[in-house]
């Protein structure tokens, strides 16, 4: 009896549907390297779309070929994975960051729809209950990784000429790019971000959720203020445009370009609002504080720019958004989940704003670079001085957030017999 039971035990716990981890891990990682492979290919194919798309507005295609342009959309991919680029010997070491976005979203994309794919794989209930480890989503992020460096070496090779030192940082971005974004895909995709964020404590998942929400408010901040600086002198960048003499087709490719380049401004816009701000070549700063600017490059995005001179009316107000930011995801995420504790309220305040300065500073690095020759080597926010200020504005923003609105809840909350009593 015993032995007909354990013989019906090992029937249950392998079935066609549940084969065995051998024999699962071959089409997990067939699968992750084909989608890999599918999200850099797509951002290629988009990059030679908009390629072709500007050489044919330029000039009609009446100068180069074809292949020229796709030569240039392969450099165009590699620059947005970090190569950068030498330019009549001069480096430039700006990542448009708006074609980075696209390599992210292809990425989420395919992560997603891979993870999706996997979610009945790796072991059941009654194997993980015996100690076996679900390797599913490490094994699929590492094909997926391999499928992308696959592509990046592809394109590597076919230009490697102008691009001498693309190796190196190229695979560095596909690892973050893997690791950052594709992990987390797979992860939610397949299911398991659920079943790991369950065993997490409910503090670190509400500050988790604070950090995330105070990291999307500011970045929107800074949007609106791009816009609205935009906005303000439209004019400006009217008469840049008139002043370049271009063609309505060339004006079209000027305008690609510049939102290219957007996803930095915003950037540095959110570094601006942080306190230290950005440079826009050697020696100038645009901050709240002090604005030094000397001759820029004809970029109609760079209208948005304040006038030279110091600020006086309002950079302490500016200087308080941050705080106030981490303050509103404070609150608006216990709204949703309330605490009657301190503790917990002061540590999702306070550790989620921490966690979003930490993220907005990793993004605002990714935002300067090496611009061109000269005094245009230096472009982009001060980092380290953007990292201090917003750890120290946002966590103290997220305390008093998370302490206010966990006063208020215990002021206005009704115990649990008067809602009985109520409800009677």
């Amino acid at each position: 009896m015993t032995s007909l039971l354990s013989s019906s035990a090992v029937r249950e716990r392998t079935t066609p549907d549940q084969p065995e981890p051998g024999r699962r891990r071959r089409p997990v990682l067939l699968l992750a390297v084909v989608s890999g492979l599918l999200a850099a290919t797509l951002t290629l194919v988009l990059a030679a779309l908009l390629t072709l798309l500007g050489w044919y507005l330029s000039d009609a295609g009446a100068h180069g070929e074809p292949r020229d342009a796709l030569a240039v959309a392969a450099g165009a991919w590699l620059v947005a994975h970090g190569s950068g680029v030498e330019v009549s010997g001069v480096p430039v070491t700006l990542v448009p960051l708006g074609l980075t976005l696209l390599a992210c979203w292809s990425t989420w994309r395919s992560g997603r729809r891979l993870g999706e794919s996997l979610w009945g794989h790796g072991p059941d209930v009654h194997r993980l209950a015996d100690g076996e480890r679900d390797w599913t989503v490490p094994v699929a992020v590492t094909g997926f990784a391999a499928g992308y460096t696959a592509v990046a070496s592809v394109v590597g090779r076919a230009v490697g000429d102008d691009f001498p030192s693309a190796g190196g940082p190229v695979l560095l971005w596909v690892l973050a790019l893997s690791l950052l974004v594709a992990a987390p895909a797979v992860a939610i995709g397949s299911g398991r971000a659920a079943v790991w964020a369950s065993a997490l404590s409910p503090v670190v998942r509400h500050g988790a959720a604070t950090a995330r929400s105070a990291v999307l408010l500011q970045l929107g901040v800074a949007a609106l203020l791009l816009v609205a600086a935009l906005l303000l002198d439209l004019g400006a960048a009217a008469n840049m445009v008139e002043q370049l003499g271009t063609s309505p087709g060339e004006s079209v490719l000027l305008v690609l370009v510049t939102l290219a380049l957007v996803p930095n401004a915003v950037l540095c816009a959110g570094a601006f609002l942080a306190g230290p701000g950005f440079a826009v070549g050697g020696a100038t700063v645009v901050s709240p504080g002090v604005v030094v600017l000397g001759p820029l490059p004809m970029l109609p995005l760079l209208a948005a720019l304040p006038e030279q001179g110091t600020p006086v009316a309002w950079p302490t107000l500016v200087l308080l958004v941050p705080a106030a930011v981490a303050a509103a995801a404070a609150v608006r995420v216990q709204r949703r989940r309330p605490t009657l504790r301190w503790d917990h309220g002061a540590l999702r305040g306070c550790g989620g704003g921490i966690v979003a300065g930490l993220v907005l500073t990793l993004l605002t690095s990714l935002a300067g670079g090496a611009a061109g020759p000269g005094r245009m080597r230096f472009v982009g926010p001060f980092t380290s001085e953007v990292l201090v200020h917003l750890i120290t504005a946002m966590g103290v923003g997220g305390l008093v957030g998370g302490l206010a609105i966990t006063w208020w809840q215990r002021h206005t909350s009704v115990p649990a017999d008067a809602e009985e009593l109520e409800g009677h």
